[in-house]
């Protein structure tokens, strides 16, 4: 009868991947196995010092970072990126948070984490658009690793516009004191992973963690993508 029913709603709802259009199985969501293998990985979770570690060098003291994934533009990945910041997909955000946990469970450091951390985003750009895309990749982070989501700690104070298309030095400019933290957080001896979607500059990752880390916290950092250059 679960199976009649599931081709029912297969029959009327098509679920097909997002990536190529063709049907998925049972075991497949969102991108079918052959998109999700056509997404470029980088490999940091292995790497000592790889170069999203070194954005970091001299600027904030991050144990461990990585991004799941290389961003380039009129690819896959940018395409689904999109349609989770824009098109109320969650479901493919969701997604990828989960392979990014799968990701994570190659790395040595994993067990160092006691909590995932979504970079926040300001209350009237979650109201526009009615999730925070980092919360997301960090929920689906917690589903694989086991490791609790926090929130409620950072916050976004300030509006600031959006950082497409600027500089390091607009970008650091643009989120300068518009993040602040909990008052009363507890964070000394906590070990925080700091979860956002795309990094280019690090400029809004790096106000993030020194507000963690001044409150006594360690800061290690996963990304969905690496736009690097």
């Amino acid at each position: 009868m679960k199976n009649l029913l599931s081709s029912l709603l297969d029959l009327f709802y098509p679920h097909t991947c997002d990536g190529c259009g063709t049907d998925l199985t049972r075991t497949e969501q969102v991108l079918c196995l052959r998109c999700l293998c056509r997404l470029p990985l980088t490999g940091y979770q292995h790497q000592q010092h790889n170069p999203v570690e070194k954005i970091f060098w001299g600027r904030v003291n991050i144990r461990h970072a990585m991004a799941a994934y290389y961003y380039r533009k009129s690819s896959l990945l940018q395409q689904l990126i999109y349609e989770f910041k824009y098109r109320q997909r969650e479901d493919i955000a969701t997604h990828l948070g989960q392979q990014m946990g799968n990701i994570l469970l190659q790395s040595r450091w994993l067990y160092e984490i006691n909590s995932v951390m979504p970079v926040p985003i300001h209350p009237t750009k979650l109201q526009q658009r009615g999730y925070n895309q980092a919360m997301l990749l960090a929920n689906g982070i917690g589903n694989i690793t086991g490791k609790p989501v926090t929130e409620k700690i950072l916050f976004r104070s300030n509006y600031s516009p959006s950082q497409t298309n600027k500089g390091r030095l607009l970008r650091w400019q643009n989120v300068s004191g518009v993040f602040s933290i909990q008052p009363a957080a507890q964070l000394k001896d906590q070990h925080i992973l700091l979860v956002d979607d795309v990094l280019t500059t690090g400029a809004t990752l790096e106000a993030c963690s020194n507000l963690l880390i001044n409150a006594g916290a360690t800061v290690s950092i996963c990304t969905l993508a690496f736009a690097h250059h």
